[in-house]
């Protein structure tokens, strides 16, 4: 590897302010973000995420860097390579350790070749082929690039899948009442009645910045957050240290909505946020009133938007129910290598036969579209 080029195994080894400024201001990028994951125990050795983020330096000065992890498996991902690594294994192939650049536990769009130029991100994009082929690992794996990256990505060789998520975008509203006057006559209804149902329950929502939330506030929402994992019968991935370091490091890029009743809460849901985009990520609750999830995380992650003049929520991984409360499908993107030439040819071809698919799905979801039709 190039002098220029360095693996470093944690993030102490890198000005926070420098990283920062290549993170373009994505809050699920920070080096507070990306450094409390690891410190935390969440995203390392032990969990089977091995930090080895690749970074370019120009003398002292960071030009370039990838966040980047040796994966023992593919939990925490949300882009689903199972079958792939099932399929190694009947073969007698060893699937892992991979490569992976993504933000832990964080299905969100960012920069992955954190770089000023295009031509840093090509040469970040063929540094990443070249440690892959060295190291001598199955397969290298890039989740949710920016669109600047997906470019690089692709004149470096890497293949390409599609995914779908449901993202909002803030068309200039004032209002909510704006944003709902957008929506065809019966969408606009459902969305009302859901939203008085849940105050006619008693139940008041507040939120509060990291800044105004209490450590009884993000005690309560880490209950909340583990309580939701059990429900479906999963390890939650994130502890409450986790929690307790981002309130403290960037709490001005966390929200948490709490939601209670005769003063007492009963579920709660948290965002990362920046002035240029939102992006919903957790939810809980210890009663069940109806339309409470939409509206703690969806309808209060909207008006927050609305108010601060965002332009983006990312609604996370899945969920078609979003589409109907005015969040509309967004192509995703990942890019992969694999070393082994058989399987990359019979894994690029089905990727071509999904790719059509998920084309053909968002053309049906655009043509019932739940906002008003032009002349209605």
């Amino acid at each position: 590897m190039p002098e220029a080029l360095r693996l470093v195994d944690s993030l102490d080894a890198v000005p926070p302010e420098a990283w920062d400024r290549l993170a373009a201001g994505n809050p699920t990028l920070a080096h507070a973000f990306l450094a409390s994951l690891q410190q935390s125990g969440c995203a390392s050795a032990a969990t089977g995420w091995s930090p080895c983020y690749l970074t370019k330096w120009d003398g002292a000065e960071l030009a370039g860097a990838v966040p980047l992890y040796a994966k023992a498996h593919s939990y925490g991902e949300y882009v689903f390579d199972w079958a792939w690594a099932d399929a190694y294994e009947r073969h007698g192939l060893a699937y892992y350790p991979k490569l992976l650049s993504a933000v832990p536990f964080t299905p969100a769009t960012g920069p992955r070749l954190m770089a000023a130029s295009d031509a840093v991100r090509d040469e970040l994009a063929r540094a990443l082929l070249d440690l892959a082929r060295r190291q001598e690992v199955s397969s290298l794996h890039v989740l949710y690039p920016a669109a600047a990256d997906a470019e690089a990505l692709r004149r470096a060789g890497f293949m390409e899948r599609n995914g779908i998520q449901f993202h909002w975008r803030n068309a200039g509203y004032g209002t909510f009442d704006d944003f709902l006057a957008a929506f065809s006559h019966d969408k606009r209804k459902k969305i009302r009645q859901e939203r008085r149902r849940v105050a006619e329950a008693g139940v008041v929502i507040r939120r509060a910045t990291g800044r105004e939330a209490s450590e009884a506030d993000w005690d309560f929402f880490h209950a909340c957050y583990r309580r939701t994992y059990r429900e479906h019968r999963s390890t939650p991935y994130l502890t409450r240290e986790f929690f307790g370091m981002i309130a403290r490091r960037m709490p001005d890029n966390v929200l948490l909505v709490i939601a209670e009743r005769e003063g007492r809460p009963i579920a709660a849901a948290m965002d990362l946020f920046s002035p240029a985009a939102l992006y919903g990520r957790y939810w809980g609750a210890v009663e069940f009133v109806p339309g409470l999830h939409f509206e703690a995380c969806y309808y209060q992650a909207i008006e927050f938007a609305i108010e601060r003049g965002i332009a983006l929520v990312e609604g996370g991984a899945q969920g078609e129910h979003k589409h109907a409360r005015g969040f509309l499908p967004e192509v995703t993107r990942s890019f992969h290598w694999l070393a082994h030439p058989a399987f990359a040819r019979a894994v690029d071809d089905y990727l071509a036969r999904e790719g059509a698919g998920i084309a053909q799905y968002v053309d049906e979801l655009n043509d019932r579209s739940p906002f008003r039709k032009s002349g209605e």
